[in-house]
């Protein structure tokens, strides 16, 4: 239920300001048991609170990956950056990511 976690962060601690104008990353596979309507709703509401939301999906580096899991294809919309996270190789993409963000 990982759009309930994401609204309950935004709920307890994104709008006192733990998000607020921060770069938000995100680490998950996006597979979500609950309601899509919850994870898109709960993505924009952080995505309107933080300056860049990045999504790191470790199966994003599998051969023909397609973001077709409901709460994946859910949250894409209110992501500014969708990048592989499956090894530390991934790193230097999620670095340049949170560097243009000050462009």
């Amino acid at each position: 239920r990982l759009g309930d976690s994401i609204a309950r962060f935004v709920r307890d601690w994104g709008t006192r300001g733990m998000a607020r104008g921060a770069i938000v990353v995100v680490w998950s596979d996006g597979w979500d048991r609950g309601d899509p309507a919850t994870m898109s709703a709960s993505m924009e509401r952080l995505h309107r609170l933080a300056h860049k939301l990045i999504w790191l999906n470790p199966l994003k580096a599998g051969p023909g990956y397609e973001p077709t899991a409901q709460g994946m294809a859910a949250a894409l919309p209110h992501v500014d950056e969708f990048l592989e996270g499956h090894c530390l190789r991934s790193v230097p993409a999620l670095a340049e990511a949170i560097a243009a963000a000050d462009d």
